[in-house]
């Protein structure tokens, strides 16, 4: 078996370090194991294991010929016959089997507000769902929402998996930081946390919140600025900006925070977990599911209750450790590659065969 991961980018983002997650682990089980970028390469490249198989698209247009004949031809060269496409990537993939009817398309859906759109909304996607052998989503909800309103009869929930990284420092000794990773954009509600923090300021004015995401410069950064600005938080809240290496911030910081209005199932959630975080999050996508009684789960855009949950772990030193290191060892055990490769591997081979 040959496999493909099909990314629209390599900006950090969780459908993108997720497609190469995919790519790196499948390295041992498949015959072959190759990602391509349709549009953008990104900070993310170099997280490409050297056994994993690459092509850029470099796509310009929606009906870019060219990049269609490049990855045509690396689709042959390599004998692929699984094209494994994550989110917006789908209506490439779709073009090439049009070219190439025999490769079988899985569509990977991560995005969470999916849920709340209806069919008349998803035209071009209800029309590309006749081309896939298989749907996988990253929490139940989208399972149930695709079903309903897609036309490919094999939907499975897969959850997203993580793979540990780097040396941890000892939990008891970790520096006083709040990380969020989320690119800066709706509907993370970065705003929302801010709030928050700014609550937690005023009583433990030696906490830092670090932000680690790609910002555009827009009106949601803006506002965010704004806010930073207004209350006098720029000696303790770092805007970090992309990075390459997420996971040797949160090897050192205490508590990970995501205050999104929606979500999937979060790679962060689970980066979060692999690097002994104590973990706060809101109520959205598979969150609760990923959390369980490991870490506080509060109300969407409820910046009161976000504070009070950071606050009762900055107050308990003893409570947020441990809660870290029941919800590190739940991961390692419900999340872990490990956990998820024999599911997604039956499910290439049922598809091929």
């Amino acid at each position: 078996m040959r496999v493909l991961q099909l990314i629209d980018s390599l900006q950090a983002g969780g459908a993108e370090r997720m497609a190469i997650h995919y790519a790196n682990a499948l390295v041992p089980y498949v015959t072959a194991s190759h990602l391509c970028v349709t549009r953008m390469e990104g900070i993310l490249k170099e997280s490409i294991s050297p056994s994993v198989g690459y092509v850029f698209a470099a796509k310009k247009s929606t009906f870019d010929r060219d990049a269609l004949k490049r990855v045509k031809e690396y689709i042959k060269k390599h004998q692929i016959n699984v094209v494994h496409a994550h989110t917006t990537s789908y209506f490439f993939a779709i073009l090439l089997k049009l070219q190439m009817p025999s490769i079988q398309i899985i569509w990977h859906e991560h995005q969470g507000n999916r849920v709340h759109q209806s069919k008349n909304n998803n035209k071009a996607l209800y029309v590309a769902s006749f081309f896939f052998s298989a749907i996988f989503t990253v929490n139940e909800a989208l399972s149930e929402w695709c079903k309903k309103n897609l036309n490919t009869k094999r939907v499975q929930y897969i959850p997203n998996f993580v793979v540990s990284e780097g040396e941890r420092s000892l939990l008891e000794t970790r520096k006083k930081e709040i990380v969020c990773v989320a690119n800066l954009k709706a509907p993370k509600n970065h705003l929302n946390l801010l709030k928050a923090f700014d609550e937690v300021h005023k009583q433990f004015p030696d906490w830092r919140l670090l932000l680690v995401g790609r910002m555009k410069e827009d009106a949601y950064a803006t506002a965010l600025k704004k806010y930073i600005s207004d209350h006098k938080l720029e000696a303790v809240v770092s805007l970090l900006g992309e990075q390459s290496n997420v996971v040797k911030i949160l090897n050192t910081a205490s508590i990970g925070v995501l205050s999104s209005d929606d979500e999937g199932l979060p790679v962060a959630l689970l980066e979060y977990g692999v690097s002994g975080l104590a973990v706060v999050t809101t109520d959205v996508g598979h969150c609760r599911e990923v959390i369980q009684d490991f870490g506080f789960i509060v109300p969407p855009n409820n910046s009161m209750a976000l504070s009070k949950a950071i606050l009762e772990y900055i107050q308990s030193k003893e409570k947020r450790v441990k809660d870290a290191q029941l919800f590190s060892a739940h991961i390692a055990k419900q999340y872990a590659g490990a956990s998820v490769l024999p599911t997604i591997i039956s499910l290439y081979n049922e598809i091929v065969s």
